[in-house]
């Protein structure tokens, strides 16, 4: 087990069980997250012997910094595991605060086909301290602190469920990296039975749905989860999940040239999310070496967003990052591991 990995809750049981008191695990977590230290040894609070145990119980390992690249206002990061596999996360600067994007699995199985992640297949799920760990990490490279965070990353989130949000808990938690809920969104490509469990999710999360079509036709082309999950059941546990929650949710839209960019797209879009509480977020793509997929002309995208205005659809265009680096999601891992 991995000190990094363990929720507050989980650590005050810990403590009891040893015959400590569970004020400890704040204690610990002050130690982990506030003063950030780089061992059990730093810690002066908490009795040798205690620290032993914990020693013996838990490691204090991180995940490892390999590279980064940097372009204006956002950071790539290649980040090492234990067992030699690679994943990345990516840091934002924007005006309302310094955002990362966390990979929640080493490759992804859900087979996207525009997505540089999954074209190379899962080969695991992360473990909490290795998602929680790289935000650490690039908080150290940062100086300064994460204000946001963005479970949208390699791997489908919702299928790591319980890891993810065990570490929505500790980013979460006042004694831990104290992100507040409503700065965190989680990104599924739409795995309905997750959706409402996650509406039951005692956090007030944001929930993001990768839709990037607005039919069966286009979804099942270019998602293969659409072939089990279609897009009527992914709507409607949307509307379910909102009406749970009253939260908003954002829709995601890679725009891809003569795939899901024509004005009839952006109409069936409006009519699709019509009546919902929702946003949508225009994502000009990030082409890559590795797959056909091209971005669609501004103009295109311009008409896109103005249809979606006109049918009352709150839409806004994500601003571009790191067009000088290899900033598509799983591109800078495939470079590594593909030399």
């Amino acid at each position: 087990m991995n000190i990094y990995g363990k929720t507050l809750e989980e650590l005050e049981d810990y403590f009891v069980s040893i015959n400590e008191k569970k004020f400890k695990a704040k204690q610990l977590y002050k130690w982990l997250y506030e003063k950030k230290i780089n061992n059990y040894d730093e810690i002066t609070d908490i009795k040798k012997e205690v620290i032993n145990k914990l020693k013996e119980d838990f490691l204090f390992n991180k995940v490892s910094l390999v590279t980064v690249e940097r372009d204006k206002d956002v950071c790539k990061y290649l980040f090492k595991l234990s067992d030699n596999e690679y994943i990345e996360a990516v840091l934002m600067m924007h005006d309302y605060g310094r955002s990362i994007c966390v990979s929640s699995q080493v490759g992804c199985n859900m087979g996207c086909k525009f997505c540089e992640s999954g074209r190379r297949k899962k080969v695991r799920n992360l473990e909490v301290y290795e998602i929680v760990t790289q935000l650490l990490l690039v908080e150290e490279d940062l100086k300064d602190k994460i204000t946001h965070v963005v479970v949208m990353g390699i791997g489908e989130p919702f299928d790591n469920y319980d890891n993810v949000m065990n570490f929505i808990k500790i980013i979460n938690s006042p004694y831990g990296l104290k992100i507040g809920s409503r700065h965190i969104t989680v990104s599924t490509c739409g795995i309905v039975p997750k959706i409402y469990e996650f509406a039951t999710f005692p956090y007030q999360v944001n929930l993001a749905i990768s839709l990037h079509g607005a039919t069966d036709e286009i979804r099942n082309k270019i998602m293969p989860i659409n072939k089990v999950y279609k897009l009527e059941d992914v709507i409607t546990a949307v509307k379910s999940y909102i009406k749970k929650t009253n939260r908003r949710v954002t829709f995601e839209y890679i725009m891809l040239d003569n795939v899901n960019d024509s004005e009839l797209d952006a109409e069936s879009l409006s009519k699709l999310l019509k009546g919902i509480n929702c946003y949508v977020n225009i994502i000009p793509y990030n082409e890559t070496e590795n797959i056909s997929f091209k971005r669609s002309e501004m103009f295109k995208i311009m008409k896109f967003y103005d249809i979606l205005k006109k049918n009352n659809i709150n839409v806004t265009i994500r601003r571009e990052f790191g067009s000088k680096i290899s900033a598509a999601c799983g591109q800078l891992r495939s470079k590594k591991e593909e030399l």
